[in-house]
């Protein structure tokens, strides 16, 4: 099933657009998921806005920097090309911030710093968090996982 062409496009960073490295400073351990760079390449051709929204407790729990995280997806940028925005939560889930995923701050944040309404933007993820926060923010949903892989969810989006 066809979504109804989105103005943008957001994205879960790990297990979404890179393999999942547990709190990942290292920019040599980025590896690209399957399909990803074609889907995004397709969506950037359709002219959809490009975000990266990212939950990154790592850094509010002292494992990584806030610069190990930068040049990490300074990688992924050179891997997978360039997104319009990049929304991080660098907290630690008991700091219970506003921006945590699921809750919607950074999602809304991202719509707004597009200039596009949430209902217009397709958020992809691939856990619980990313769906409810989709949810939250008025947001439709792509979960890709084992059933559904990116180039499977760029099909839906219309990339």
């Amino acid at each position: 099933m066809r979504l109804q062409r989105p103005q943008a496009v957001l994205f879960d960073r790990d297990g979404t657009l890179v393999v999942d490295v547990p709190y990942n400073g290292d920019p040599n351990a980025v590896v690209p998921v399957a399909g990803a760079r074609s889907c995004l390449d397709r969506l950037r051709a359709a002219e959809l806005k490009l975000g990266v929204v990212s939950n990154q407790s790592g850094i509010g729990r002292g494992m990584i920097t806030y610069e190990q995280m930068e040049a990490v997806n300074a990688r992924i940028e050179e891997l997978l090309g360039h997104f319009d925005g990049w929304f991080v939560c660098p907290h630690a889930p008991e700091d219970d911030c506003a921006c945590r995923k699921p809750k919607p701050k950074l999602l809304l944040d991202a719509a707004d710093a597009f200039g596009i309404e949430p209902s217009a933007c397709v958020y992809v993820g691939d856990k619980d968090s990313d769906v409810e926060a989709a949810r939250n923010a008025g947001m439709r949903m792509v979960r890709v996982g084992p059933a559904l892989a990116l180039a499977q969810a760029c099909d839906e989006i219309g990339g």
